[in-house]
């Protein structure tokens, strides 16, 4: 007879770059084997439904190729050839070249390099406290949230909206710019609530047909880039057929009079020959949000991924201003609450020891940086060791040749702490293996809903990996800081002392027990019933593009960025993007897949077998036009690069739009360059940022 499986089920908070942040119930097999995740149904956002990627995760934790042990390069960069050796060593031959590069040019030589692989807050930016300690490089972090923040708080002075939940009580919900069926599944619970319960009406705004168009009452399907005409003409219609709120206007907005005249011939017509959709869907659109005072927008990034990205999140987000829809439960707006937890991660970060002299060096510009680019360099030394935790900029970055022309320098020392042998651990001198969420402890804010949520180990790694805060804790012991503040802690009393610090009435132990904490603000704060968050109370269709504060504003030495001359007074469509053009016909947009999150699960048997292959969507047009057929094998380029993969033929897409899902290995493409090599790491205005989906491209069979 077969003994029953030993499974307890125990608590956690998915780790990704996601602004869901799914509490977790995670069934352990055996006292230290992963079973299935579920979604938390007692946590009121994650409500009991995570992604399917996620809820796989036992193929990701047990994958029979995560690195377990320390490798170092024996051979010529990228060639593949390793040798183990044991951690002291690692983490000595670290040190070791830290301090020879500081030595030869000084501190600012060695840059610690990190993102969001995961969010938790000890594990992320612990990196920091080194960083700060020995007047290491900064970062300037401009990759994923800068246009999209920026143009939001244009116009709130705030990150945060509507309470996420009240989707579910909205009688119109509108999804602009994200596939939440693919990267954010909770959006889409809240929001068929509401069609099933109250018989909303459900909108997506996207450039191409996917899994949240399918599931549309209206769909839009608008070029890539337009989105501020859609949103110019919208707010036209509603001057000119009284629907729009001119009570809330007059009392909660800067110039209701001034947008009106700026107006007045953004019309349907204009926005139609701009972005694409006819007259009769646009003044649908309008129609249907004149006449529902619940009307909830959901903002994503996607459509800010555009080098005009902030003034799209902007005009987006005047549309509800315009109507009045902020006065309703169920109605206004959102896109982050990263505003409202009030985390003082000072000691984390080692906030006490950064200095302001120190130079910063753009994220999104990793290729020019390691290139020698001396404005990439702020003038600085050139960088001569790194520590890369939490990304894979091999792959993920911006003008892809250039990032590895300079990872394959001879006289630059690379580490890569990994749980795989990514693009980017393949160009390191050293490789060492790192915990996944369930091996250690680590807290959690979701910035697309309200919850602080604990992350306690739940299982034990395996004997030879190490966590980041290990690593860290390591090298300051090694490099002579380990008695500066925030060092010599565990996990779990960093927790403690930040949650102190906040303001939070719970510790570590409370919030394992409670699993997490519920920081929604009211509905008059959320719903900016008390004025918006600038010293008039107004909301600005106005917005001080340069002058004003922002969560993303670059540190001075950096400045401005980009071409912030061509930014308008008003919301409006402007062309800062990569026009398309006779030797670059085509617009490519490189959007996420919904079995992979970024570059994170490209690896795991049941992501990759759904996704199938890298390929390139082209609209059935443009493949007679061009003479090609489905699955033929095609070549795109710019000055950037030239990538080649299989063609899907398709009407998802519109003619002149190109759409690749998902970052898959740049070994995963015929030629070993990934979807990255065609994209542009040019700053946009007016604070930075990589516009991913706003790339012109030849096409050749």
């Amino acid at each position: 007879m077969n003994k029953p499986l030993d499974i307890t089920t125990l608590h956690s908070a998915c780790p990704h770059d996601c602004p869901s942040t799914c509490a977790l119930d995670v069934e352990v097999v055996g006292g230290n084997r992963i079973g299935r995740l579920r979604g938390a149904a007692d946590n009121s956002y994650t409500a009991g439904v995570i992604c399917a990627k996620v809820a796989r995760y036992a193929e990701r934790i047990h994958h029979a190729d995560r690195l377990l042990k320390p490798l170092q390069r024996v051979g010529e960069k990228g060639a593949g050839d390793w040798r183990e050796i044991g951690w002291d060593d690692a983490l000595d031959l670290i040190a070791e070249k830290f301090l020879a590069a500081e030595v030869a040019y000084g501190p600012e030589a060695v840059w610690p390099y990190h993102y969001a692989g995961t969010m938790g807050l000890v594990q992320r930016d612990g990196i920091h406290r080194l960083r700060h300690a020995k007047r290491y490089s900064n970062q300037f972090d401009s990759i994923c949230t800068n246009m999209a923040w920026t143009g939001w708080f244009a116009g709130t002075g705030a990150m945060r909206g509507s309470d996420p939940r009240e989707m579910a009580v909205s009688d119109c919900v509108v999804i602009w710019g994200t596939n939440a069926v693919a990267t954010q599944v909770n959006v889409m619970t809240h929001a068929v609530r509401a069609r099933k319960e109250r018989g909303a009406k459900i909108v997506v705004v996207d450039i191409y047909d996917n899994a949240t168009m399918a599931q549309a009452d209206l769909a839009l399907k608008l070029r890539p880039g337009t989105d501020a005409a859609l949103a110019c003409a919208l707010m036209h219609i509603a001057f000119r057929d009284g629907t729009a709120d001119r009570a809330y206007l007059g009392e909660y907005t800067d110039d209701p009079a001034g947008l009106e005249a700026h107006l007045q011939d953004r019309t349907a017509e204009w926005a139609a020959a701009i972005t694409g959709l006819s007259v009769d869907e646009i003044e649908a659109f309008a129609a249907l949000v004149g006449r529902t005072p619940r009307t909830f927008f959901r903002l994503g990034y996607g459509f800010t991924r555009q080098r005009n990205g902030a003034v799209a999140m902007h005009a987006a987000l005047s549309v509800p201003a315009v109507f009045g829809h902020w006065r309703h439960e169920g109605g206004g707006a959102f896109h982050s609450n990263s505003d409202i937890f009030a985390l003082d991660k000072s000691e984390i970060m080692g906030a006490r020891d950064r200095n302001p002299s120190v130079r910063y060096l753009d994220q999104s510009r990793i290729g020019a940086v390691l290139t020698g680019d001396a404005e990439a360099l702020s003038a600085g030394p050139k960088v001569a060791a790194m520590l890369i935790q939490n990304t894979n900029p091999a792959n993920v970055c911006p003008e892809q040749r250039l990032v590895k022309q300079g990872f394959l320098r001879d006289d630059l020392f690379v580490c890569v702490h990994e749980q795989f042998m990514t693009d980017t651990a393949k160009l390191a001198d050293l490789v060492i293996p790192a915990t996944m969420f369930l091996e250690h402890d680590d807290i959690y804010r979701g910035g697309g809903q309200n919850h602080v949520t604990l992350g306690p180990k739940v299982v034990e790694p395996p004997e030879t990996v190490r966590s980041n805060h290990f690593v860290i804790e390591e090298l300051a012991k090694r490099l002579g800081v380990a008695d500066r503040p925030g060092f010599g802690l565990t996990e779990r009393q960093l927790i403690d002392n930040m949650l102190a610090a906040s303001g939070y009435s719970q510790s570590f132990e409370d919030l394992k027990r409670e699993r997490f904490v519920d920081r929604q603000p009211d509905f008059e704060t959320a719903h900016y019933l008390s004025g918006f968050n600038w010293p008039d109370k107004k909301f600005r269709f106005r917005p001080d593009w340069t002058g004003s504060r922002a969560p993303n504003r670059p540190p001075e030495s950096l400045g401005l960025q980009g071409p912030v001359a061509g930014l308008p007074v008003f919301p409006d469509h402007v062309d800062l993007i990569e026009v398309a053009d006779a030797e670059h016909p085509y617009r490519l947009a490189t959007s996420p897949a919904r079995q992979f999150l970024n570059s994170t699960f490209a690896e795991t048997p049941g992501s990759r077998q759904r996704e199938g292959r890298p390929e390139l969507m082209i609209h059935p047009e443009d493949a007679v036009r061009e003479g090609l057929t489905d699955g033929a094998v095609v070549t795109i380029g710019n000055t950037r690069g030239a990538v080649r993969l299989p063609l899907r033929v398709t009407g998802a897409v519109k003619p002149g739009v190109l759409v690749h899902e998902g970052l898959w290995a740049n070994s995963d493409f015929p030629d070993g360059e990934g979807i990255n090599t065609l994209t542009g790491a040019d700053p946009v205005a007016p604070f930075g940022g990589a516009a991913f989906h706003d790339t012109r491209v030849w096409l050749q069979g």
